[in-house]
């Protein structure tokens, strides 16, 4: 949950969370759907995906028992290298280093590593310096504070921008601190450049509070989520109203929403549809005691919320 999610969002969901998986094997049994809805709102669902898909592989493939060895943890599905050595290292001792996004700004600097991390062979050699630098073998049972304080170090002291050089207890080891210019680390040249999207979302629902919805495909946006049907453009959209419907179609102020790297635009129409018509195309009528338990968009649990009618 807190890959790529502040802590302040998380500590609203993981005690839900952990009340209803208290273990592998109760998360293993259950639904996606069920995941899926304990996790709306958190956005990157591909997380809780592979959340419920470890769980799986760990009940059938090491018997309820998470492996203790980091190459055998990355294996499981949404696990990679470093996340992998962060669960070996706090929970097994294992000597081996991490490098999320603020070792890496720690461990850069230290060692003052100036090559583009945007190259794989540049990304390998950090991981060797990071290697390096891990405690003796004598020391392993130190892994878990060692590793903790790295994490502590990026985030609170070795920050991205103004470092407090000053009060870092390892200043006197860090080869940028000595170079007098520590922002000048983490070097990457490659970025992601954001994109912008228009949808249109057909929310159709009936005077009982039924809303239709369908399943989004297992990959793009939302995938794996429950959504009102999306279309490309505001044609498209009609086109899926049986025609004599078309006029009852009321398009809201669009709005937008903001994910990693890409702005949705999204423009919602509402239809309240009479009880024996629907949406062409996949989906289906969900009660309106049914469809706040699912796993829904952010986006759009707010929109159908807000557009709830006084029946």
């Amino acid at each position: 949950m807190l890959q790529q999610t502040q802590v302040a969002t998380v500590l609203n969901y993981y005690p839900r969370f952990l009340a209803r998986f208290p273990d592998v094997e109760q998360l293993a049994a259950a639904s996606q759907d069920e995941v899926l809805a304990l996790w709306s709102g958190l956005g990157y669902y591909s997380r809780a995906r592979n959340l419920h898909r470890c769980a799986q592989a760990v009940v059938l493939q090491h018997g309820g028992q998470f492996p203790p060895t980091q190459s055998v943890l990355q294996t499981l599905p949404g696990i990679g290298r470093s996340t992998a050595a962060a669960i070996s290292a706090f929970c097994f001792d294992e000597r081996v280093a991490i490098l999320d996004a603020n070792v890496r700004r720690v461990i850069t600097r230290v060692l003052a590593f100036a090559e583009d991390l945007a190259l794989a062979s540049n990304e390998r050699a950090l991981w060797s310096g990071a290697t390096a630098l891990l405690p003796g073998a004598a020391h392993a049972p130190d892994m878990p504070h060692y590793t903790q304080a790295l994490m502590d170090l990026g985030a609170t002291v070795c920050q991205p921008r103004k470092p407090a050089c000053l009060v870092c207890p390892v200043n006197d080891l860090c080869l940028a601190n000595g170079e007098g210019q520590p922002e000048r680390y983490p070097v990457k040249s490659r970025k992601l450049k954001r994109s912008a999207q228009s949808l249109w979302l057909l929310c159709a629902r009936r005077k009982d509070g039924s809303v239709w919805l369908q399943r989004r495909p297992d990959s793009g946006i939302w995938a794996g989520l429950y959504c009102p049907p999306v279309f490309g453009s505001s044609e498209e959209l009609a086109a899926a109203v049986p025609m004599r419907n078309v006029p009852q179609l009321q398009e809201g102020l669009a709005f937008k929403h903001v994910l990693t790297h890409k702005d949705l635009y999204l423009h919602p129409v509402q239809w309240l549809a009479d009880a024996r018509v629907q949406p062409e195309g996949a989906g289906q009528w969900f009660a309106a005691t049914e469809w706040p338990k699912m796993g829904l968009p952010a986006p759009v649990r707010a929109l159908l919320t807000s557009a709830v009618p006084d029946v």
